[in-house]
């Protein structure tokens, strides 16, 4: 398996909030920030807001996009998506010269079966957006993998796929027939992987940390083996032997591109897919421990506090 499929299929992606917002000129928006800390309502209240990230596609008309640390506004047109990881503050009008008077969560609040509606009934503008919210042992992956805001032009590779996810997302919210709430949730998924996909794809060259490494020709093929085969009795010699290089040169090499040391690395992850099993809560630690890599359950215990910061008995007490 490849690092980047396993990391989608460690990953735990809840959508909730979606809406569609039909605007007129003049409109404004704001969103991120302190937008963040908008939950859904079941969710761990013990969760921080970095475990939030916002979607929207525009899918009729024209707009433009303020990004908090990006000095010019950003025009939008039709088939444009973004997402906003974190809390980057945004502010999305219908022009640069309109003064944003409220905020995506006060339009989502009034919506009615999930369409909201704002502005002065000038030229239309259609956005389908939403938040996901991810659980715990999904955090460190997502961090590693994304920048705080993503925009996707809708000329870019992998944008058709990702565009038909948004326009049948779109068509679910507004139908509300029975089972829509599920279907919903589950194109939100989709769509994040796709967004992922398209980011991904764009420029390669241009990704850093994680993303670099995974493209890298030596440790790429070091990063696959070993995400192909978790478990194994991974050495800084044997991961240098799938790159093809020397030890010290893939030791090198690798921290320059991950930050970390070869075992680091594999240690974390190994624990953040032993905190995947875990929350599944029907396997006994020790086929948890030997799934991850260890002999017994008391070295796997040993790790997992070392790294986690906690039990693996405390880390399931802290979720319920």
């Amino acid at each position: 398996m490849d690092p980047i499929s396993d990391v989608f299929r460690t990953l735990h992606v809840t959508a909730f909030g979606q809406h569609r917002l039909e605007a007129t000129a003049p409109w404004g928006l704001k969103g991120g920030g302190a937008e963040s800390e908008q939950r859904e309502p079941d969710a761990d209240k013990s969760s921080s807001p970095t475990d939030l990230a916002h979607f929207a596609m525009l899918s009729r008309g024209n707009c433009w996009l303020n990004v908090e640390g990006i000095t010019e506004p950003i025009p939008l047109t039709g088939g444009d998506c973004m997402l906003l990881t974190r809390d980057t503050p945004i502010i999305m009008r219908d022009s640069p010269r309109t003064h944003p008077k409220l905020s995506f969560r006060d339009i989502a609040a009034r919506a009615e079966s999930n369409v909201g509606h704002c502005g002065g009934g000038g030229a239309p503008t259609t956005i389908v957006c939403g938040s996901l919210s991810f659980d715990r042992a999904s955090l460190k992956p997502i961090t590693q993998l994304l920048p705080s805001f993503i925009l996707i032009r809708a000329d870019q590779a992998r944008t058709f796929a990702l565009q038909n996810t948004m326009q049948a997302l779109a068509s679910e919210m507004a139908d509300q027939v029975p089972g829509s709430g599920i279907v919903a949730t589950r194109l939100a998924e989709v769509l994040f992987i796709q967004v992922l996909r398209a980011y991904i794809a764009s420029d390669p060259g241009r990704n850093k940390g994680w993303l670099r490494a995974v493209f890298d020709p030596q440790i790429g093929s070091a990063l696959t083996a070993f995400h192909d085969r978790v478990g194994a009795p991974w050495t800084v010699e044997s991961l240098s032997e799938a790159a093809g290089v020397s030890r010290s040169a893939f030791a090198v090499r690798f921290k320059e591109l991950l930050g970390q040391t070869p075992l680091e690395y594999v240690t974390e992850w190994r624990m953040q897919k032993a905190m995947h099993l875990l929350e599944q809560k029907d396997r006994k630690l020790v086929d948890i421990a030997r799934s991850v890599g260890y002999e017994s359950d008391a070295a796997f215990s040993k790790a997992f506090k070392r790294v986690v910061g906690t039990s693996p008995g405390e880390y399931l007490k802290r979720g319920e």
